[in-house]
């Protein structure tokens, strides 16, 4: 049986720059640290640097500028095969003459283990992935699913340093996607990984992270926990990013110790300021803290209902304002909103924030 990894390491970048050609920052100036033993998503949308960064940690791309790190060794101008990384692609990578255990087995013969130990070192791995008695089938014999799991058990026989993984879900379909990620995040923490993770999908970074660090334009827009992003997004772009936010335009008139009085026409709330001055801001609140009342005499925004659909465990509902629409959504599926009808919007006392540019 695989154990805990006493391997597992930290990685480091300081000041790292990428540059294609003589003037395309894929990566600019990036510092981070990756605890050992800990699972840090890179999130971001295409072209903003993640993946570019995921090839550096694992030395398929070599730095333009700075230093990366894993554990105390200073890796960056090593090649790929003398970092103790392995990665987990897109495509797998399978080979398709070769069996379930021949694939996994495969990286382990050129790792100085002798033939007993690289079948059971192999056996252990499927059994860690749940696919004990698939040793014998060929890849095109096993769903998308099982083929990713051998991927992931190739990887984590060599037991190394860090762990890669490049959109490893994004050939999955939703419900396939949901059960893997789940199965990927219980073999890190029990075995004690160092985990680099890269997707587009909030959801997934949501699901599997200790950390998060959404990348945009080849810089780090914000690092923190999946909470802390969720609930207290730095700027506008990671609050529309992670999971839907409203954003809408307000004024902060006053502040003092650190709490702002903050006004959208008539409605006035108390938020943490921040940092911020006062003057003209933008908040975020998520449509699942927004309420609405059919009593207009109620504080809040008036508003007009203009969309509302029933999916299921809970409705949405679009709301005309003089700030822009605001989507909505509600437990209360028995509740009926007219379209058309007049209504206030108010927030819950904890959710709005106000947000950096």
């Amino acid at each position: 049986m695989l154990k805990s990894n006493s391997k597992a390491a930290s990685v480091s970048f300081k000041g790292v720059t990428k540059i294609y050609g003589t003037d395309v920052r894929a990566v600019d100036n990036v510092s981070l640290d990756i605890a050992a033993g800990t699972l840090v998503t890179l999130l971001g949308p295409s072209g903003c640097g993640k993946t570019t960064t995921l090839r550096m940690i694992a030395g398929l791309e070599m730095t333009s500028a700075g230093t990366v790190h894993i554990g105390d060794t200073d890796v960056t101008m090593l090649p790929a095969t003398d970092r103790d990384v392995s990665m987990v692609f897109q495509s797998y990578a399978l080979f398709p003459h070769m069996s379930v255990l021949e694939n996994v087995s495969y990286g382990l013969k050129f790792s100085g283990f002798g033939k007993t130990e690289t079948k059971e070192r192999a056996l252990a791995g499927l059994e860690l992935v749940g696919l004990t008695g698939y040793g014998n089938r060929l890849p095109s014999e096993l769903s998308g699913g099982q083929q990713q799991r051998v991927a992931v058990a190739r990887a984590l026989v060599l037991e190394p340093q860090v762990l890669l993984f490049d959109e490893p879900l994004s050939n999955l379909d939703a419900k396939l996607r949901r059960k893997v990620r789940e199965e990927i995040r219980e073999i890190q923490q029990k075995l004690g990984l160092t985990v680099v993770y890269v997707t587009h999908d909030q959801e997934e970074a949501l699901a599997v992270s200790d950390r998060i660090i959404v990348m945009n334009n080849a810089v780090i827009a914000q690092d923190g926990t999946p909470r802390e992003l969720y609930e207290e997004p730095a700027s506008r772009f990671v609050a529309d990013f992670i999971g839907e936010a409203n954003i809408l335009k307000c004024q902060i008139k006053t502040v003092k110790d650190d709490v702002a009085k903050v006004v959208l026409g008539d409605y006035k709330i108390k938020l943490p300021s921040r940092g911020l001055k006062p003057g003209h801001t933008f908040l975020a609140v998520r449509p699942n803290r927004v309420h609405i009342s059919a009593d207009v005499n109620t504080v809040g925004i008036s508003g007009e209902i203009i969309r509302q659909t029933y999916v299921g465990n809970h409705l949405e509902l679009t709301i005309k304002t003089a700030f822009g629409e605001i989507f909505a959504t509600s437990s209360n599926v028995d509740s009926k909103y007219e379209i058309g009808a007049e209504v206030r919007v108010s927030f819950s006392d904890k959710g709005p924030v106000l947000l950096h540019e």
